[in-house]
């Protein structure tokens, strides 16, 4: 089964989101713009604003450390942040609690309450900790694709400007952030997948693939490297 994993890079604009003849899966924000089979959500804040969309409602959602608990337990949490607490969604007894104190995009208590009669939302044990886009390229392999195609997974350079769709919105760093997750950290997750999952083709399309042609990524036979203009589904 082919699987279509849409990241967030800019190099995806213009470039219609769809399942084509298979499984599409994306990532965080773009469930704004288009629906997709599969949506993984990592980052706690934006958790919170997919939930209070109504789009775990209707869709199927992956995300990061969602294990309900009692509510009861929420007001001892609560005091350890003060204000910086963050709710979304009914209380029906059952809440998702995550929290960080360190400072930035995501920082502070979130909690969800959740339904889980209707919330469509899958929670997964592994990668851990991985940036949405590559988790979902690996969830991907998890779930029965023989061949993936990836879209907008643009690595650039750590100081260059964020390259995403959505920077500068809720939820998001913006632009000019210094705080941008190394290109290191997601080429070795990359490379790890297409090794994990040698019987599987993946399809990288792109419009630079410069920033990987001098690294252990271009030593896998499972892979092969396309630009939109040549694209063919």
């Amino acid at each position: 089964m082919k699987h279509y994993v849409y990241g967030n890079g800019e190099s995806r604009k213009g470039f219609t989101v769809s399942n084509y003849d298979g499984i599409s899966w994306g990532c965080n924000a773009l469930y704004r713009d288009a629906v997709v089979d599969n949506l993984v959500v990592m980052d706690y804040g934006m958790q919170g604003e997919v939930y209070n969309s109504g789009y775990v409602k209707k869709h199927k959602c992956w995300f990061a450390d969602f294990d309900p608990l009692p509510r009861d337990i929420v007001s001892a949490l609560e005091a350890d942040f003060n204000d910086d607490v963050f709710e979304y969604g009914t209380d029906y007894g059952l809440a998702v609690i995550n929290g960080s104190h360190k400072k930035g995009i995501g920082s502070g208590l979130h909690i969800i309450y959740t339904d889980p009669i209707k919330d469509q939302i899958v929670t997964f044990d592994q990668p851990r900790e991985w940036s949405a886009g590559n988790t979902a390229v690996h969830l991907a392999c998890q779930n029965g694709a023989t061949e993936v195609y990836m879209f907008g997974f643009d690595i650039s350079m750590y100081s260059e400007q964020l390259n995403n769709v959505y920077k500068g919105t809720e939820n998001y760093l913006s632009a000019e952030t210094d705080k941008k997750i190394p290109a290191s950290d997601w080429k070795a997750q990359l490379y790890l997948t297409f090794r994990e999952f040698s019987d599987i083709k993946f399809n990288w399309i792109g419009s630079d693939f410069g920033y990987i042609m001098d690294t252990k990524i271009m030593g896998c036979n499972n892979l092969n490297l396309i630009t939109y203009d040549n694209i063919r589904l």
